[in-house]
């Protein structure tokens, strides 16, 4: 019984990057895999994209309801097959965001790896989206953050008068990561030094039901 429960625990399939997959026991714990010879990530991470009309409330049931599960991936060469073929955020219209969040982990405040976290926030001038979108998931997946398995995932957010980087952590009381955090981001996005960057606990947007601030934009 216990080697059927290990086995059911490392059960590996390749993700078809549709929302399909090769195996169909879903009894089983499904997760990617690097195939032979690849450069496996430390962590599997999974894409996620969302898109709301604005005019409409949010709630968290319906944000749920929008998001939706694009692609995992296991090792770098899996990672640049499928970014190779997204749309770059800076294309994208409306109001949308894609994610990237180690697997298992729902892009959602409510999440059991996010509930205790919070979040960096960067503002961005429309036009350096794809950029720094790169920068920072790049940086997040070869591990530069140096914090363990603090970081949870990085979200893109594309709006109509700006758009909105952050980077979600599990820990928001843990003044050291996240300070760790805010100078790395700093680094790997060549920030200058007089950027405004905000921290917000997911707690703090979970109560105003909102996830970013109205602050000014800062690049």
């Amino acid at each position: 019984q216990k080697d059927e429960e290990e086995q059911e625990e490392t059960n590996c399939h390749h993700d078809n990057s549709d929302g399909t997959n090769n195996n169909n026991n879903n009894n089983r714990r499904k997760t990617v895999c690097p195939a032979a010879g690849e450069h496996p990530l430390q962590y599997n991470y999974t894409f996620w994209f969302s898109r709301r009309t604005p005019s409409r409330p949010a709630s968290s049931q319906s944000y749920e309801q929008n998001i939706r599960q694009i692609g995992s991936v296991a090792s770098v060469e899996q990672f640049w097959r499928f970014y190779s073929h997204l749309v770059r955020p800076g294309d994208l219209s409306g109001h949308s965001d894609f994610h990237l969040f180690k697997e298992g982990i729902k892009p959602m405040w409510e999440d059991e790896s996010n509930r205790g976290g919070g979040k960096w926030i960067i503002r961005l001038r429309k036009g350096l989206a794809s950029r720094f979108w790169e920068n920072i998931i790049l940086a997040m997946l070869g591990e530069q953050f140096m914090v363990g398995g603090e970081i949870c995932g990085a979200v893109v957010s594309i709006r109509f008068q700006e758009d909105i980087l952050s980077i979600w952590n599990r820990t928001s009381n843990d003044q050291t990561t996240t300070s760790r955090i805010r100078d790395t981001l700093r680094r790997v996005l060549n920030l200058p030094t007089n950027s405004i960057m905000e921290y917000k606990t997911h707690t703090d947007s979970l109560r105003d039901n909102s996830s970013f601030r109205n602050t000014k934009i800062s690049l």
